[in-house]
């Protein structure tokens, strides 16, 4: 039953996750901070170091789970809100070696457990065991790439997307309706015209 903390719980989990999973031979060779990003953060990036940040920057209704109920739903309760998280990836770092290397390395991470589920992900949004995010590479276009860059303040940075499919927001219960306490019927025999 995730609440209104999902969306925020899947970035902070995946940025959780990858720096935890960093290894000891790359974290000595080349330290490397994890930061989940807003938009009004990306104006100080001279101060990032060498740093892996994801940044949510855009979020997209899913198509094909919308309206759709969980599984074993009572027919009463409201369904939930399916929403698709597109991240991108981007390494800051002040030289190629470091650079590619994290990028690589949490590529080949996220591809080798591309799945988010109740374990792994932060406790904040009461998360259901029914609750499974899958982390799917996107493609962006080399026009989308630009135009994204293009909003952001700093210039291009070597970048991957991901998209966090699907998430599941439950909606608050209905408020249960006022009880029947009394109604009024009445029966009369009506003659049927011959």
């Amino acid at each position: 039953m995730a609440n209104q903390f999902a969306i925020h719980s899947v970035g902070e989990s995946l940025r959780k996750y990858l720096e935890n999973a960093y290894p000891e031979p790359l974290r000595t060779n080349t330290a490397c901070s994890f930061r989940l990003l807003s938009s009004g953060e990306f104006t100080d990036t001279a101060n990032f170091g060498t740093t892996l940040s994801l940044y949510l920057y855009r979020v997209t209704m899913n198509e094909y789970l919308r309206n759709v109920p969980r599984l074993n739903q009572a027919f009463d309760t409201n369904t939930p809100l399916a929403v698709d998280l597109h991240y991108l990836l981007t390494v800051w770092a002040n030289n190629s070696l470091a650079e590619q290397t994290i990028l690589t390395w949490a590529m080949r991470e996220l591809y080798r457990r591309p799945i988010l589920d109740q374990s792994s992900l932060s406790s904040e949004a009461n998360w259901s065991t029914s609750d499974v995010i899958q982390l799917i590479p996107a493609e962006l276009s080399n026009e989308d790439i630009m135009r994204i860059w293009d909003a952001l303040d700093p210039p291009y940075h070597l970048s991957v997307s991901y998209i966090a499919r699907v998430v599941r927001i439950d909606l608050d219960a209905f408020e249960s309706s006022k009880v029947v306490v009394a109604n009024k019927f009445s029966y009369m025999d009506r003659e049927v015209p011959v």
